[in-house]
């Protein structure tokens, strides 16, 4: 039995904007991906992984949020009901209670990759 879990190739860093999300399909849910590029990293790129599925809303609408960025921490609002969760934690900015799943992702010569949920 293999207890490591294993990297996944999603896509290309290029084809997400900087700044900006998508949706993709990650092992038969949506999960919303974001490409950071932060001003005050030398435009360094980082990529976060969240479940796609907004709680409150009850829709699949997160990656299309609006990105905020404070003190080097990365939240994404929700474009319904405005709604933020720390892309770090996965909670919520206004209701500590309520969470989204995140996923570990990382760059890897130029791939995005999120490692394989067991």
């Amino acid at each position: 039995m293999n207890t490591k879990a294993q990297w996944i190739d999603i896509c290309q860093l290029h084809e997400i904007p900087p700044n900006t999300g998508v949706c993709a399909d990650f092992q038969d849910q949506q999960v919303a991906l974001f490409h950071l590029r932060s001003r005050r990293c030398d435009g360094e790129s980082q990529v976060r992984a969240v479940a796609n599925f907004d709680p409150f809303s009850r829709a699949n609408v997160l990656s299309r949020g609006l990105i905020t960025e404070q003190k080097d921490k990365y939240c994404i609002a929700s474009p319904l009901l405005k709604q933020q969760f720390c892309l770090n934690t996965g909670l919520c900015e206004q209701d500590s209670s309520v969470s989204i799943p995140i996923f570990e992702s990382r760059i890897n010569q130029g791939l995005v990759q999120l490692r394989e949920i067991l």
